[in-house]
């Protein structure tokens, strides 16, 4: 039970990383018969997209929305003074990992070389890059080894994010609700608002314990 306690959030955010993945094996077809052979589905995309283009749109929208995720929990301690730095770390892995699922998939339909032909492929290749170090330092004994040097990595992170939006912005017009949300949760890490805001949080709390 205090494993479960101490670690449901995680577990939370491992289920919902974990449960796309379904929908998307379906459009996999593995054979046996004569070694290992993968091939796809067809006839299984939606709104007129080939199954291979919809397993690339679906891995692209959870690994942004899993950056923008995890760069909403500094604003959402902000604002409600809930902070869990584990459920933080765990969904930049999920944004890691659906990231890499959404390179390998690129690199499947349009391979390596065609990475470097456009501006935006180049810089989603970039943020998946940045994105690595941080999955493979988001654990309690890379924060012990780095210390403070290990936040200074992490703010990579916000590199990694502008570089998904600038990928994503060439393509289709979602990014723009991505870039809001990232929008508003830097002007709430301004220090002057930050401060601000916490302050009228705790008085707010305080009166409220005073009444109770």
């Amino acid at each position: 039970m205090c494993f479960l306690k101490r670690n449901y959030g995680w577990m939370i955010v491992a289920i919902l990383a974990v449960l796309p993945l379904i929908p998307l094996s379906k459009m996999i077809q593995a054979d046996f018969s004569n070694g290992l052979q993968l091939s796809l589905v067809e006839n299984i995309g939606a709104r007129g997209k080939t199954t291979l283009e919809m397993m690339y749109h679906v891995s692209g929208e959870f690994a942004i929305r899993w950056l923008t995720a995890v760069l909403t929990c500094t604003p959402f301690y902000i604002l409600f003074g809930v902070r869990n730095l584990f459920v933080r770390q765990a969904m930049g892995i999920a944004s890691a990992i659906w990231s890499i699922l959404h390179f390998i998939i690129f690199i499947w339909a349009e391979g390596l070389i065609t990475t470097f032909s456009q501006f935006n492929y180049v810089a989603g290749l970039l943020a998946v890059l940045i994105m690595i170090p941080l999955m493979l330092t988001s654990n309690r004994k890379s924060m012990s080894r780095l210390k403070q040097k290990w936040k200074t990595l992490q703010q990579f992170a916000w590199a990694a994010i502008v570089l998904s939006l600038l990928h994503v912005a060439i393509l289709e017009k979602t990014w723009l609700i991505y870039a809001i949300v990232v929008g508003i949760g830097l002007i709430l890490r301004i220090p002057t608002i930050k401060d601000r805001i916490i302050s009228l949080r705790k008085k707010k709390k305080q009166i409220t314990t005073v009444k109770i």
